[in-house]
């Protein structure tokens, strides 16, 4: 049946089929009803957006378009026809009648006073006002008029001026009225306005301080070395930036980080430069939110870095000719000067110098041109005479004119106290800012040039580098001519008061300690002639006089000119250049600031622009030839056999572990130190350091002359150095050799070989023929002790001590034996190419492991984290794609629940899914499992299928039991005496593959892993040792000095291989005022490239040796911490401030706490590297953990004392104490605290108290007791509170002005004791209140364990996977 089409009430038609959709919709309930979809509504709304919104803006374009054609017609009009003013009578603002009359004004009289217009001019036509009106009625004309111009219905044209000008007196009025929309869009607009004006202001005023701040930086441009094309690299400029920002952090306590408007860039290198605009725009994109102060702080720092980059040209100037002298003594081109040789020519040098010559130079015998183990003990702990100590401040002027220009200053004051773009406010009332900030800035710029009269700090051309020439008959005579007056003169000069030079005012600033003016300074001061500024009068002045002074000094004038011709020394900043022009100036008039706000406008003029800054009478090159001295000459002289690295080496498949091999290891720019010998950068940086940083160019080439004539080799010695090459090289080959021999058997990477299996290739070797060699060599061997495992396990270091045993029993020539060993040891395993694939992959990532431990700080999180990536990748490439779990397990002491057991394994690592049910669980001994199995027995336990085991423990309880199922694998984790510290398990229970069993190379690969994070979590606690050493003999040093003001320690980290450079990462910071702040892993990292200001720090690591450095208006030592190897793996950067030297004691104290530090790290490194077994002396050391470095600084401490005290004599080295009837308080005090340490039971006794008493104990007996002591011992009952109440008032500095060595050694003896004392207890302490401590299990601990443990378990293996 059809059905028709139903019409709805508005005459639509509806189908049937949406009638149908309706009503489903309507009697749906609301919740049935199904949003769209996010595809769908996104749709949706991009069709609706495309359609509507074109139209939506065609209409309003269109209502634009019409608004601004109306309000064009209507200025054209109004432009024409202008309203007319006399409307403005009806204006008026009061408030009682405003809203009336601005509604009478708006709706009103806009027609009423037309209206009564047209009245009077029809009643006037009419003549209606001069007679009575007979058919004429106003009211009703009114009333007629008012109808027919109802403004309501009524389509005039333009109204006319009057009614016009009503309409905007209307529209002012309407404003006026409160609450009202009109109201609220005035002020609304009146705001908007103001709020323009305060913009426009704020931009002006922005505008002016970054144009003077340009202006500023522009100038500052003038104060940097430029080079040939008068640019400047931006290395340079980046150094100071980071400097500054590192100087900044550490006032604000925060890291720095955001005192810049952009990041800071990383350049590297001194080829990309900068020209002025260029360097105005660059700095300024960097500083541009920096407010006022700060900005002065950074115009002070850029001076300070453009004096810093100038003295880096000159030392780079000396770098080059000592590099040139190292060639020239190198007569056999070994790459290595003797010395000791080198020392004592300095020594003679330095001794025969005259005291002119003799400034700026280091004495060769003493620190830190000599080591400080060259010195004797007792000159550390003995009396030294007092030696004067020279404190140079920075400058003789106030630090806020740091060797400014004179424009520089001038603009300085303007710019002192102008907002930063960071401080705009808008001003409060409505009142304009830029108003009374322009008023107030003019204000003060004309307070300034009335009152603010500038003394120039303008600096002498580099006089102090004119060589010490002796006077001559003539220039005799012409220093008596000038009498006492250039004397005087010359003083005043040196000291930085003002030269009188006609009636001109000068300030020249210098050092305090900065030569004397040579001649052309002292006959300048004579000169009468007026000059028009300071710096161009001191040009002329030196231009002029030179050539007579080159005439005076005769035919050697031509060095002391070059010398001459440096304007700029560690001594002065501020260097002026030739053709300066000065604004003009009366006599006897200073200069103020109005008169040098003349300059400006002619900086850009040719006559305006300084010259290039000279470097000894030559422009810079714009390069650095010495900064890469450590990479260029690396490998200077090695004598390397490289023909395995030729296709046609006899060790073929050596070759490419042998290039891997060669680049680990320390980085290629670190040199190792040796006594004997120096190598390219050692040299040069110990000439350096002994010429400092005030020696003039003079006599550096006097010295470079003295040691090239002076260093001679007879050829015995020539051959003699020869063959030690020769022998290193041999040794490095052979090295180099048996490394690459071990990775070749070692293909799965396990980190050992098996002893039996290399003696089963071995014994085949000449058929047998050596057996007994290899037998004799193997007696030689130290062979571990009886080990539970029964396996004789080879490491490398093993592998190659064998190898050169069996070489020494073989008869022939060692180097072609060795040779013919290694080739049949190659021959004898093959591998294919996918297993040498594998290995190589598998090595890298066991090598990442390694320098993740490295270079992340000493945190051990990262890891842990990078084992597990390994575990993951090898699997995925090497493992048919298994899914493990794996966690890390650590042996602890069990002081929670001793009765389970005196051992426990502390879960502190896992895989991340495992996390919830593994992370910090403990396993005690009565817990069944394999894993204590396994580090009780140090091997391997591997269960294949552990759903067939039956006796499994389950950390996730929650697995259902048909899917545990898998493999399972328990590593023991050993250290370098392979005693076992944890497990490594791994597990496949998740994997859901059939084949889910470990197979023999993945098993080997696990041990590996295994081995090499033993060797990554050794290496930090290690560092955790080191740090304990460092911060124990920072919190000493600190207590006895004060006069240091900071020192930072640096740890070394290297990078990816040989050829990438290290970093140094900040670790701790120590000064007078606060406890040392150790940087919480990771710490700050410096890079060589980014800040070329702290480039000491990296020669210090470089050549370990101890470096100088004046940067900043500091002096500054980097002192190495070196390895048992020599080379340095930490620095100290010491912070002197403005002395040059620390007093007598407090030097004496900094050397002993760097000897004693660098004895304990040696001993620290010596014991973790298995090259000796730890040594305890003292009861404290056997805390047998990273706290042990604080015992064992102070263990040195005690042993130098105790060797010092025990070569005393007990009656002639006290004659001067026992002549005392009275002794005066200290001498007693000390005496008194020395007998109690030793016999506490005298507290308060005439054993103590009197006087003679305490001198009969003076003998050898007390000193036998004094040097067997031992404070950390249980039996010492010794109350240093005591102790320190006794001492109170006997301070360092009165014990070292008594003069007494043997008081000197008590007092010392006395304070170590206490400080071990106080160690020793909180030790004891921290132990008491800790809940567990690290264990590690030996052969004998072993078998101690497994006796204890219940015999019901020997029997089986139970197994605790990670699930």
């Amino acid at each position: 049946m059809d059905t028709e089409p139903e019409k709805s009430e508005v005459g639509s038609e509806r189908s049937p089929f949406s009638e149908t959709l309706l009503e489903e919709a309507t009697s749906s309930p609301r919740g049935a009803v199904r949003p769209l979809t996010p595809r769908s509504d996104a749709q949706w709304k991009s069709i609706f957006y495309e359609t509507l919104q074109p139209r939506a803006l065609g209409l309003q374009q269109m209502r634009v378009e019409k608004l601004r054609n109306s309000k064009m017609i209507q200025k054209k009009v109004e432009k024409k026809e202008p309203p007319d003013k006399l409307s403005r009578d009806w204006f008026n603002d009061e408030s009682m009648t405003l809203e009336t009359r601005a509604y009478l004004v708006d709706k009103l009289l806009p027609t009423l006073v037309p209206g009564v217009e047209k009245l009077l001019m029809v009643a006037e036509k009419k003549k209606a006002l001069e007679s009575e009106p007979l058919t004429f009625d106003p009211i009703t004309f009114l009333g007629e008029y008012l109808m027919r111009h109802n403004p309501a219905y009524e389509i005039n044209a333009m109204p006319n001026p009057y009614v016009r000008g009503m309409k905007a007196i209307a529209d002012e009025l309407k404003a006026k009225v409160p609450e009202t929309t009109l109201h609220k869009l005035s002020q609304m607009k009146t705001l908007v306005k103001e709020k323009r004006k305060q913009r426009e202001q704020v931009e002006k005023i922005k505008t002016h301080v970054r144009d003077m701040r340009k202006e500023a930086l522009s100038m500052q441009f003038k104060e940097w070395t430029a080079d040939l094309t008068g640019q400047i690299p931006v290395l340079l400029i980046q150094s100071a930036l980071k400097s500054f920002m590192e100087s900044v952090s550490s006032e604000l306590s925060d890291d720095g980080t955001g005192i810049y408007a952009r990041p800071l860039e990383s350049v590297g290198s001194l080829a990309v430069k900068l020209n002025e605009e260029q360097f105005t725009e660059y700095l300024h994109s960097y500083i541009k939110n920096f407010n006022s102060d700060m900005f002065q702080q950074l115009l002070q720092h850029l001076l300070q870095c453009a004096n810093d980059a100038r003295n880096i040209i000159r030392h780079d100037i000396w770098r080059q000719m000592f590099l040139q002298l190292f060639f020239n003594c190198d007569h056999g081109k070994v790459g290595l000067l003797d010395r000791q040789r080198i020392l004592s020519l300095l020594e003679v040098f330095f001794y025969n110098c005259s005291p002119q010559h003799k400034k700026g130079f280091l004495d060769p015998k003493k620190w830190p041109i000599i080591e400080l183990d060259d010195i004797e003990v007792a000159e550390f702990w003995g009396i030294m005479e007092d030696e004067p100590i020279s404190e140079k401040s920075s400058l003789n002027i106030p630090s806020g004119e740091l060797a400014l220009s004179e424009e520089a200053i001038a603009l300085k004051l303007l710019l002192k106290d102008i907002l930063s773009d960071m401080e705009m406010v808008s001003p409060e009332g409505g009142e304009a800012p830029g108003g009374s900030a322009a008023a107030d800035q003019e204000q003060e710029a004309s307070h300034a040039g009335e009152e603010g009269e500038v003394v120039l700090a303008s600096a002498l051309q580099d006089q102090a580098e004119m060589p010490a020439v002796e006077p001559g008959p003539g220039e005799a005579a012409a220093q008596e001519e000038q009498g006492p007056a250039a004397t005087a003169a010359a003083e005043s000069t040196a000291q930085g008061t003002v030269l009188p030079a006609g009636e001109d005012v000068v300030r020249v600033t210098t050092r305090a300690s900065a030569p004397e003016l040579p001649v052309e300074t002292q006959e300048a001061d004579r000169d009468p002639q007026p000059r028009s500024s300071a710096p161009a009068s001191f040009i002329n002045m030196q231009s002029g006089l030179q050539q007579t002074q080159n005439e005076e000094l005769g035919p050697g004038s031509a060095e002391a000119a070059a010398a001459q011709e440096e304007p700029g020394s560690r001594g002065q900043l501020h260097r002026s250049s030739e053709g300066v022009p000065g604004p003009s100036k009366r006599p006897g008039q200073k200069l103020s600031v109005s008169d040098l706000l003349s300059l400006p406008s002619g900086l850009d003029s040719e006559t305006c622009e300084k010259a290039p800054q000279k470097i000894y009478g030559k422009i810079w090159s714009g390069d650095l030839q010495t900064a890469d001295l450590s990479f260029v000459y690396t490998d200077y002289g090695k004598e390397v056999r490289e023909d395995w690295n030729n296709e046609s080496t006899r060790f073929p498949d050596l070759r490419m572990n042998m290039i891997e091999i060669q680049a680990r290891g320390p980085p290629s720019t670190i040199s190792s130190f040796d006594k004997e010998s120096l190598n390219p950068p050692q040299f040069v940086q110990l000439m350096e350091t002994f010429v400092g940083e005030e020696t003039t160019l003079s006599n550096v080439k006097r010295l470079v002359e003295f040691v090239k004539e002076g260093y001679v080799q007879t050829e015995k010695e020539k051959i003699r150095q020869m063959e030690r090459i020769h022998q290193n090289s041999f040794l490095v080959r052979q090295q180099l050799l048996l490394a690459a021999l071990f990775e070749k058997w070692d293909n799965e990477c396990s980190g050992f070989l098996d002893m039996q299996e290399v003696d089963a290739v071995l014994s085949t070797f000449k058929e047998g023929m050596e057996q007994e060699a290899l037998n004799k060599a193997k007696l030689q061997l130290p062979i571990p002790q009886w080990h539970p495992s029964g396996i004789v396990k080879l490491s490398q270091r093993d592998f190659q001590t064998y190898m050169e045993l069996v070489v020494s029993e073989l008869t022939g020539n060692e180097d072609e034996l060795l040779d013919n060993i290694v080739e049949f040891l190659m021959m004898a395993v093959e591998r294919t190419h996918t297993e040498r694939l594998r290995g190589s992959a598998r090595r890298k990532w066991l090598l990442k492991i390694e320098n993740t431990a490295m270079t992340n700080g000493g945190s051990i999180k990262p890891v842990y984290d990078v084992l597990f990536k390994v575990l993951c990748r090898d699997t995925d490439a090497h493992g048919d794609t298994k899914k493990i779990s794996a966690y890390i397990a650590l042996l602890e002491y069990n002081l929670v629940s001793p009765e389970r057991g005196d051992i426990l394994l502390h879960y502190v690592a896992c895989t991340e899914e495992d996390a919830p049910y593994v992370l910090n669980q403990s396993l005690f001994m009565d817990m069944e499992g394999v894993s204590f199995a396994a580090a009780l027995d140090d091997k391997p336990i591997h269960v294949p299928r552990v759903h067939l085991h039956g006796n499994i423990h389950f950390w996730n309880q929650d697995r259902p039991r048909e899917e545990r199922k898998g493999s399972f694998l328990v590593l023991p984790l050993e250290d370098i005496r392979r005693r076992v510290f944890g497990v490594l398990g791994l597990d496949t229970l998740q994997d859901k593959n059939e084949k889910t069993i470990f197979v023999p190379h993945e098993i080997r690969f696990y041990q590996g892993i295994a081995n090499t994070f033993s060797i990554a979590y050794h290496h930090i606690r290690t560092k955790e040792s080191i740090m304990q050493v460092l911060i124990t003999a920072l919190g000493w040093l600190f207590t006895r000095v004060s006069h240091l003001q900071t020192i930072t320690t640096y740890f070394m980290e290297p990078g990816e291989d040989r050829m990438h450079d290290y970093t140094l990462r900040k670790v701790m910071t120590s000064d007078m005022n606060e406890p040392a702040e150790v940087h919480l892993p990771p710490g700050p990292v410096v890079r060589r490239r980014d800040n070329i200001f702290r480039d000491y720090l990296f020669k210090c690591i470089d050549c370990s040796v101890v470096v100088t450095k004046f940067v900043f208006e500091e002096h500054r030592i980097a002192v190495p911490v070196r390895n048992q190897m020599g080379q340095a793996i930490a620095v100290f950067d010491v912070n002197l401030g403005s002395r040059q030297k620390l007093p007598t004691c407090e030097h004496r104290d900094l050397q002993k706490m760097l000897r004693t530090i660098q004895a304990a790290v040696c001993e620290i490194l010596k014991e973790d590297s298995g090259e000796k077994d730890p040594f305890y002396v003292l009861e404290a050391e056997y805390v047998g953990d990273w706290r042990r470095g604080g015992v064992l600084f102070y263990r040195f401490m005690l042993q130098d004392l105790q060797n010092c005290i025990w070569n005393l004599d007990p009656f002639s080295s006290f004659s001067e104490i026992r002549c005392f009837e009275k002794p005066p308080h200290l001498v007693h005090t000390i005496l008194k605290c020395v007998l109690l340490i030793l016999y506490p039971q005298w507290a308060g006794t005439q054993e103590v108290e009197d006087w003679n008493c305490c001198i009969e104990k003076i003998d050898g007996e007390l000193i036998e007791n004094i040097c067997y002591f031992d404070p950390t011992a249980a039996y010492v009952e010794v109350r240093p509170e005591t102790l320190y109440s006794c001492l109170h008032g006997a301070g360092r500095k009165a014990v070292w002005k008594f003069r007494s060595t043997a008081l000197e050694y008590l007092y010392n003896w006395v304070n170590t004791c206490l400080s071990l004392i106080e160690l020793a207890k909180k030790l004891q302490h921290r132990q008491s209140m800790a809940t567990s401590s690290t264990a590690l299990i030996t052969p004998t601990l072993s078998r101690s364990l497994r006796s204890s443990q219940i015999s019901a378990n020997t029997n089986h293996t139970f197994a605790i996977p990670v699930v």
